[in-house]
């Protein structure tokens, strides 16, 4: 996190006022509530993401904080001014689409300028802040080429020099990195990382992908159907999810209800156990016992699926029809008893099945 995004705990210090602050945010689209009684403060300086599946009112929200859309009730405020009715014009805001949108008859040069052309600041301000702007984003050769003379990764560098160039307060980042395959995705997302500390700009990022969300934000909020379910640093809510949605959405958990959590936890209630936490091992084997504090359960092997750095095995347990997914390391291996029919002892640490509102 960068400096700016810590409050200051020292007494008497007042804390720094939020970038974005909704206050009971609804938005309706006839019958349908896209955006339902929205809280949420967005710190100064701070990189965060709005995380949820399709549908699930992240986009809209991300279009009210611009001023795309109004709010049907509620308040938004910007670094501390109420801008629930002001038009995007207005407010210290700048948006970065998927699509790029950059100008193809122009240079690279002359599209991270344009709005300080439109604005009508003089020639040697605009290239000297948009040869700024390209160095910040690593592209500082790049200023005569055009568009279509460079990749998708350096495109979108370019939408964000562009974007960066009248230093906003807020940055909007609306899927930017979707239309990348997965290795220029994975290099675009450091790219983002090192661009947010580097400029100290407020960052806001909607996605569908855990584990951008999980990999970049100070903080993130996971939303389904419209309402905000948990909000907090991506450890917590990897860890401690508050609800069974975030729990199955975030990541993968194994997600235990009623009898089966009876049977597998030994308490009634709902719980999520992620499935790195368990331990499998072959029932006569040294490690088949439970260590102190371990709960331990029968089972026998339907599944292994080996998938780049982690080997997923699914096992059925002996007591009912459930099962559990355990995650193994491939540098760690498998016991050679470990195989398909075989039986195991899943085992996990009592405080790792965590319970969540069902």
């Amino acid at each position: 996190m960068t400096e700016a995004a810590r409050t200051d705990a020292r007494p008497g210090r007042e804390p720094a006022t939020p970038a974005v602050r909704l206050t009971a945010v609804t938005k309706e689209f006839g019958p349908l509530r896209a955006v339902d009684a929205a809280e949420l403060t967005i710190r100064e300086g701070e990189f965060f993401s709005l995380l949820g599946p399709s549908g699930s009112g992240k986009s809209t929200l991300l279009r009210l904080i611009a001023g795309f859309e109004r709010p049907t009730s509620g308040r938004i405020e910007l670094a501390g001014r109420e801008v629930t009715a002001l038009p995007p014009s207005r407010r210290d805001v700048h948006t970065v689409f998927q699509d790029y949108a950059l100008f193809p008859h122009m240079t690279v040069e002359q599209n991270v300028a344009y709005a300080l052309t439109v604005a009508g600041v003089r020639k040697s301000e605009r290239l000297a802040r948009a040869s700024e702007a390209l160095r910040t984003v690593r592209l500082d050769d790049h200023g005569p080429r055009r568009p279509a003379q460079l990749s998708g990764g350096q495109r979108q560098r370019v939408a964000l020099a562009r974007a960066l160039i009248d230093r906003p307060g807020l940055l909007l980042l609306d899927e930017p990195l979707g239309a990348l395959d997965l290795q220029l995705r994975q290099e675009m997302q450091r790219e983002l990382q090192r661009i947010q500390r580097a400029t100290g700009v407020t960052f806001l990022l909607v996605t569908h992908d855990q584990e951008e969300a999980l990999t970049l934000s100070d903080r993130l909020a996971v939303l389904d159907r419209g309402r905000i379910e948990q909000t907090g640093p991506p450890l917590e809510i990897y860890d401690r999810p508050a609800t069974a949605f975030v729990a199955g959405f975030v990541g993968t958990t194994n997600l235990l209800r009623d009898q089966a959590a009876v049977r597998v936890i030994g308490a009634p209630g709902t719980y999520s156990i992620r499935p790195e936490r368990i331990r499998i091992a072959a029932p006569d084997g040294q490690d088949g016992a439970p260590r102190p504090g371990e709960r331990c359960v029968p089972g026998r092997i339907t599944e292994i699926a080996h998938a780049g750095a982690h080997t997923r095995v699914v096992a059925r347990l002996d007591a009912g029809d459930d099962r559990l997914t355990a995650l193994r390391l491939n540098a760690t291996g498998l016991p050679d008893a470990v195989r398909p029919g075989a039986p195991v002892h899943l085992l996990w640490n009592v405080n790792d099945a965590f319970p969540v509102p069902g």
